[in-house]
C-alpha cells in the first residue's frame, strides 16, 4: 500500500471524528508522505514520536495497534504467563494519561489483566512494579528528555528490563500484519475496572519502591555532619521526580532543600526551559538563579520521567560547574566501592558494568579497587541482561551500572535507569566530601591524578524525517565500504564493527572477533590514544558521535575532544555527497 493510499484509508475510517478528519485534510503533500509512507519503528525501546494523526506520529490509534501486537505476543507465552499481567506507568507529557488508559483497555480485552498506576509515576517504579508483581510484561507511556511535542511508548519483559531484541521484533512483525483499525480489541474503561481486569496501585507500590531505594543508603552519619551547612537545589522539570526525590533526601537527612518553585508545577508543556533535558546545561537557568540566591553546594535535576539525572557543583570562585554524566558515574562508582568498604555491604566479586561509549577511565577505577568492570552495548536492557547473565551463573554480584547519558542503575530492585536512587547517592557522595572539606571537582581530580586524565565530548548529527533515516544508513554503510584511514590526521590503528563483531588492525589488515556483536555502530581506536565512536541513536533521528580522549592534563583532553568533535563537519560532507 502506498503512503496516499494509507492516508486515504485513515480519511474514510469511521473511528476518526470529523475533526481529526479536518485536520488529516489540512496537510501539505510532504507532510503527508512524512506521516504515512510507513509506521513508527518498533524497537527494543519501543516507540518514540511526535505526537499527531497518521502511522508515523504518536497518537490513540497507534498506541492500541502497538498494545493489539503486544498482547499477541503476550498471550503466545501461554494462558499461565498472560495472566501474570502487565503494569502500565506513565510520565507528565500531553496525552500520556491518555495512552496509558487506552493501552489499559486493549491489553484487558485480550484477556490480560492490568496494574495501571493511579497518576504519573517515575519509569523506574514501571521496572520494580513488573518484578515486584511478578508481571510477565509492562509498559510505560513517555517520552523521557524529549521535547514537549514528542510521546513515546517504552515496552518492559517479566525481568523489569526494556525488552530484548527478539520480543521487540516480534511486535514489529505482528504490527505489520494487523490493520490499525480493524484488527484492534479494546473495551470500555470503567468496565474492566467493574470486571477487575484493570486494577489501580499506587501508594502501596510507592512505599514498597521507596523502601528499597532508602535500604541504599551508606552513610548517614556523613550527611549528618554537614546538614545544618549543607544547601542543595532541586528541580523536576515539571515531571515526575516532584514528590519522590525530595522525600528520600529528607529521608537522607538533608535540612537544606530548595525546589525550584516554577518546574514542581507539572506541566507536559514544559514550559519554563527550551528543552526538559538535564543533559543541556541552559536548561537549568532557573534552578541556577536559586541556587546563586540561596547559595547551594549543588543542583541536581531529574528529567520528566525521572529516570536520568544531572548534577551542578559549586567551584571555589562560586561558580556552578555541570558534571557530565561520564564524570558523575565515575565518581559515583568510586564512592559506592569504597563507601560499601566502609560500611562492610560490599558483595563478594563486585561487578561494575558500563556501556561501550561511556569513558573507559570507569574501568580503571573499578579494577583498581578489585571490582570487574564489563562493556555493554547502550541501553540498560543491555545491562540488565548482563547482570541477570553474571549473577544467574554465579559470576559476580553487580553494584553499579551506567551510560555516559547521566543513566545510573542501582540495587537489585529495578532494572533500567533510576534517578531516584541515584539521586539519593550523589547528594550523599556530595555531602560525604563536604564532610571531608573537598567539593566533586576535588574528587574528580584526585581521580585524574590517580588514573590519568580523560575527557570525552559527544556530537549529534541531526537527521529527521525520510530523508534523514536514509542518511542515517548512508553513512553508515559507506563508513563500512570505505574504511577510515586516518581521522583528523590522526591515524587509525585499530576497526571494530559491533554489527558483525569484527576486529581489525588497520597495519596489517589481521581480522579477529569481538565478544559484543549485533549493534549497528563503529569505533575507532586512533594513533595517540583517542577513541571515536559513530553510533545511529535508538530513541532520535540523529548519528551520535562520542570522543574519547586521553592526555597529560585537562588542556591537552580538551584539545583533543575539541579537534575530533571539528572533524564531524566531515561526517556531515560524507552524507551530503
Amino acid at each position: 500500500m502506498s503512503y496516499q493510499e494509507r492516508y486515504h484509508r485513515w480519511l474514510r475510517s469511521d473511528a476518526l471524528s470529523p475533526q481529526e478528519k479536518a485536520e488529516l485534510e489540512a496537510l501539505d503533500p510532504k507532510e503527508i508522505e512524512d506521516r504515512f509512507f510507513g509506521m513508527l519503528e518498533f524497537g527494543t525501546a519501543g516507540l518514540r514520536g511526535v505526537m499527531g494523526l497518521g502511522l508515523r506520529r504518536m497518537n490513540v490509534y497507534v498506541i492500541r495497534h502497538a498494545t493489539q501486537a503486544f498482547a499477541q505476543v503476550i498471550l503466545a507465552e501461554g494462558p499461565q504467563q498472560a495472566a501474570k499481567g502487565v503494569a502500565i506507568c506513565y510520565d507528565c507529557r500531553i496525552h500520556s494519561a491518555e495512552f496509558a488508559r487506552e493501552a489499559a483497555c486493549v491489553m484487558a480485552a485480550n484477556g490480560i489483566p492490568v496494574r495501571l498506576f493511579d497518576a504519573m509515576h517515575p519509569t523506574p517504579e514501571l521496572s520494580f512494579a513488573v518484578r515486584e508483581y511478578g508481571c510477565i510484561a509492562g509498559l510505560n507511556v513517555t517520552a523521557s528528555h524529549n521535547p514537549p511535542e514528542y510521546n513515546g511508548y517504552k515496552v518492559y519483559w517479566s525481568d523489569g528490563a526494556q525488552l530484548p531484541p527478539h520480543h521487540a521484533a516480534a511486535i514489529a512483525k505482528v504490527m505489520g500484519e494487523l490493520d490499525v483499525f480493524d484488527d484492534i480489541k479494546t473495551m470500555d474503561y470503567q468496565a474492566a475496572l467493574d470486571q477487575g481486569l484493570i486494577t489501580l496501585i499506587g501508594k502501596e507500590t510507592d512505599d514498597k519502591f521507596l523502601a528499597h531505594v532508602l535500604d541504599q543508603i551508606n552513610d548517614k552519619a556523613s550527611v549528618a555532619k554537614v546538614a545544618d551547612t549543607f544547601r542543595m537545589v532541586y528541580t523536576p522539570f515539571h515531571g515526575t521526580g516532584y514528590q519522590q526525590i525530595p522525600y528520600v533526601l529528607g529521608e537522607l537527612g538533608i535540612k537544606h532543600l530548595y525546589c525550584v518553585p516554577e518546574q514542581m508545577v507539572i506541566d507536559g508543556s514544559f514550559p519554563t526551559v527550551k528543552s526538559p533535558n538535564p543533559e543541556n546545561p541552559e536548561s537549568f537557568a532557573l534552578a541556577l538563579k536559586l541556587a546563586k540566591d540561596v547559595d547551594a553546594d549543588l543542583i541536581l535535576g531529574s528529567d520528566p520521567d525521572a529516570d536520568r539525572v544531572a548534577i551542578q557543583v559549586k567551584d571555589k570562585d562560586g561558580q556552578y560547574i555541570q558534571i557530565s554524566g561520564n564524570q558523575t558515574g565515575v565518581l559515583l562508582l568510586d564512592y559506592l566501592i569504597a563507601a560499601k568498604k566502609r560500611a562492610g555491604t560490599l558483595p563478594e566479586d563486585p561487578v561494575a558494568l558500563k556501556s561501550i561509549v561511556t569513558t573507559n577511565l570507569a574501568k580503571k577505577v573499578a579494577e583498581s579497587y578489585g571490582v570487574r568492570s564489563y562493556d555493554t552495548f547502550t541501553g540498560f536492557k543491555f545491562m540488565a541482561e548482563k547482570k541477570n547473565q553474571l549473577e544467574a551463573a554465579g559470576q559476580g554480584h553487580v553494584i553499579f551500572s551506567y551510560e555516559e547519558s547521566i543513566g545510573y542503575m542501582i540495587g537489585d530492585y529495578v532494572r533500567d535507569k533510576d534517578a531516584v536512587t541515584a539521586s539519593l547517592l550523589l547528594v550523599e557522595m556530595t555531602a560525604w566530601y563536604a564532610a571531608q572539606g573537598m567539593t566533586l571537582l576535588d574528587a574528580l581530580e584526585v581521580l585524574y591524578q590517580k588514573h590519568g586524565y580523560h575527557g570525552e565530548q559527544t556530537v549529534n548529527l541531526v537527521m529527521p524525517g525520510l530523508e534523514g533515516m536514509a542518511n542515517m544508513k548512508a553513512l553508515m554503510a559507506g563508513l563500512r565500504a570505505n574504511p577510515l584511514q586516518e581521522i583528523a590526521g590522526t591515524k587509525v590503528t585499530v576497526r571494530r564493527d559491533y554489527q558483525d563483531g569484527t576486529q581489525v588492525d588497520a597495519a596489517t589488515g589481521e581480522t579477529t572477533q569481538m565478544e559484543l556483536s549485533g549493534s549497528n555502530v563503529l569505533r575507532y581506536l586512533l594513533a595517540d590514544g583517542t577513541d571515536l565512536v559513530i553510533r545511529p541513536s535508538g530513541t532520535e533521528p540523529k548519528i551520535k558521535v562520542y570522543v574519547l580522549a586521553t592526555g597529560p592534563d585537562a588542556a591537552a583532553c580538551r584539545e583533543k575532544t575539541a579537534k575530533y568533535a571539528a572533524w564531524t563537519d566531515e561526517l556531515k560532507n560524507m552524507v551530503n555527497h
